[in-house]
């Protein structure tokens, strides 16, 4: 539980006597509240993967959960206030979470722990797997990792308290369970074949109407590309011209058997009989050009 300082309390527009100092404290409303559901957060018990045993571990004696009040973990979504989504989210388990979510009461926070329920992880784009729970609730703090460590987590719920603390009575965006009616329940998903966000209903049913017309839908435009600017490159340097006169004079001077037996040496080291190599008739060519040489 954080420490509160009484002398912070004091700082206010209105002047505190110094022999009254020790029994008055001057403060606003909206501090007192954030104060008292910053240091009471019920989390509620809710472990799916691998990031849960990191989140059992982060209850346990050695990290101490309770130093910050929030080591009653229920197991009743209407006496939480904080849900942890700690591992993969499957298409077939984000249903129970916005169910049990909309049962949570106001004031409802919600802490994404892990790779997998902030954004897929590993399964991203998986047949089976969502691609973060931000999807489907609101989010207010993500804790990265695979699994996160419990110092992670921890570091979460601080970032959390300090959400907290930064809200305002005043502010209806900052307490919008404050507001006039009751607050509207986040649409839970269809399962089916495949998972279905009733928030796009009109764009699948628009959808199905074009495929039954048998015109295309559901196409993807790709981005114009941006011009790039190749760098230049520096001109390659050319060969003089008076390097190859040398051998093409060369060339030009070499006795026309020579040419001929250089030409057909190519050919003389291929092998023959359906690809096997003949050593006799190799030697018999080797010593007619060297009588050719000598002659």
């Amino acid at each position: 539980m954080a420490e509160l300082d009484l002398r912070d309390l004091h700082n206010t527009e209105f002047p505190i006597p110094d022999e009254m100092q020790g029994n008055v404290a001057i403060t606003s409303l909206s501090r007192i509240y954030n104060w008292s559901r910053r240091s009471s957060m019920w989390p509620m018990l809710f472990g799916l993967a691998c990031c849960a045993i990191e989140m059992i571990a982060t209850a346990a004696s050695r990290y101490d959960l309770s130093r910050f009040g929030m080591e009653v973990m229920r197991a009743s979504p209407r006496q939480s206030d904080l849900m942890i989504v700690s591992g993969t989210v499957t298409k077939k388990m984000v249903v129970p979470i916005v169910r049990l979510y909309n049962q949570m009461p106001e004031p409802k926070y919600v802490l994404a722990m892990g790779a997998c329920a902030s954004g897929g992880g590993p399964f991203k784009e998986g047949y089976n797997v969502v691609s973060g729970i931000d999807q489907y609730v609101p989010v207010d703090v993500y804790v990265p990792g695979c699994p996160p460590t419990p110092q992670a987590l921890l570091h979460g719920l601080i970032a959390l308290q300090k959400k907290i603390d930064g809200q305002s009575l005043a502010n209806g965006n900052d307490v919008p369970w404050y507001g006039v009616g009751p607050a509207e329940p986040t649409p839970i998903p269809i399962l089916g074949p495949d998972i279905i966000d009733p928030r796009q209903m009109d764009l699948i049913r628009r959808q199905a109407q074009l495929a039954a017309e048998g015109k295309s839908f559901g196409l993807r435009e790709l981005p114009p590309l941006k011009p790039t600017t190749t760098p230049k490159l520096a001109p390659k340097a050319k060969a003089a011209p008076a390097s190859d006169k040398p051998a093409k004079q060369a060339e030009a001077a070499a006795p026309a058997p020579a040419a001929v037996a250089t030409a057909t040496a190519p050919a003389a080291t291929k092998p023959a009989d359906g690809g096997k190599f003949d050593k006799a008739a190799m030697l018999a060519k080797i010593r007619e050009k060297k009588a050719q040489k000598g002659s």
